[in-house]
């Protein structure tokens, strides 16, 4: 077995509690790739930030576990590297959908897990939360877990249509779990198509979809319910349209992606909501810089003639979201 500590990584616990006493959220951005991590790092150093560097179960599959553990302890030491003497990093599992894969992930050096059973029945989440809870907190290891469905597709996550956090259950539902942190659904949504056409509207000048606006009145009596209790949004990309539009301007073929708008996403981070999860936007930022380099430079096959370029891109949307989002800068 090997501890999160020996890694140099840390767990959830005072850095959320910092977050809500500061009306701040922790970025947790989702990495498969050593780009992404760079990008990450280098962000978070530069704005001393803290940060969580998340894992989906799809992500080690693709980049297999044993080198995403090395890579997060490497991680760690880039970062002290780059002139922090003590980053604050969080190994996550996004969305571990057994008790199994919870386990072997802290075996395997995770810091902090969670386990989605907001599919299963009230009863079995609470059942599997609690038992994921019981081995993880033998091992000094933070657990998240969620109440509600969101709608959308991310890896292996998907559901047609999202049921928000009823906020009648949530006093229940940390109580017996014991969980440290709790996903609520009020109306974000996994990937880069959030939202059909149907349920938004249409800026009049630009064409541009409108999202509906998230149910800030669930948030808030959940917050009158559990006091101080850390909260999380998944499926928060904003889905930047310059991203888009550089895509589609490149030969992608990206209609109608729309995502969270980011003062939605600035309002949250003053609440209980204490982290808020980043992927879609990654991605994209990653995808148009890649595009438009091979659109413009069409001679070049060397990886890292386009993969730095799609490096900046991804460090300097994470440098915006931390900044001017998230507001987790200077904290550490």
């Amino acid at each position: 077995m090997t501890s999160y500590k020996e890694l140099g990584l840390v767990n959830t616990k005072e850095m959320f509690k910092k977050a809500v006493a500061g009306g701040y959220a922790i970025p947790a951005f989702n990495f498969n790739t050593l780009e992404q991590m760079q990008a990450i790092v280098q962000a978070a150093v530069e704005t001393k930030s803290p940060v969580i560097m998340q894992v989906s179960k799809g992500a080690r599959n693709y980049a297999n576990g044993t080198i995403l553990r090395y890579m997060a302890q490497g991680a760690v030491e880039y970062a002290k590297e780059l002139g922090c003497e003590n980053p604050q990093i969080v190994l996550h599992l996004d969305h571990g959908d057994s008790f199994e894969l919870c386990k072997d992930c802290i075996d395997n050096g995770f810091s902090s897990v969670m386990f989605d059973g907001s599919a299963l029945p009230y009863e079995d989440n609470i059942r599997i939360t609690k038992q994921v809870v019981e081995y993880a907190h033998a091992h000094d290891v933070t657990v998240e877990a969620e109440l509600g469905v969101l709608a959308g597709v991310e890896d292996e996550v998907q559901a047609e249509e999202s049921h928000y956090t009823k906020p009648e259950e949530v006093i229940d539902f940390a109580t017996r779990s014991g969980c440290d942190s709790l996903a609520i659904s009020i109306g974000t949504s996994h990937g880069a198509y959030k939202f059909t056409p149907e349920q938004c509207t249409r800026d009049p000048k630009t064409g541009k979809l409108v999202p509906p606006p998230l149910a800030f009145d669930i948030l808030h009596e959940i917050e009158k319910k559990l006091p101080g209790f850390p909260i999380v949004l998944h499926g928060s990309s904003s889905v930047p349209q310059d991203e888009v539009d550089t895509i589609n301007a490149h030969g992608g073929k990206l209609p109608d992606a729309v995502g969270i708008p980011e003062e939605q996403l600035r309002e949250a981070s003053k609440s209980a909501v204490c982290k808020i999860n980043i992927d879609s936007d990654s991605r994209l930022a990653m995808t148009a810089a890649i595009r438009k380099h091979f659109d413009e430079k069409p001679g070049d096959f060397d990886p890292r003639q386009y993969l730095k370029p799609a490096r900046e891109n991804m460090k300097k949307m994470y440098i915006h979201k931390i900044v001017e989002v998230l507001g987790s800068d200077n904290k550490l």
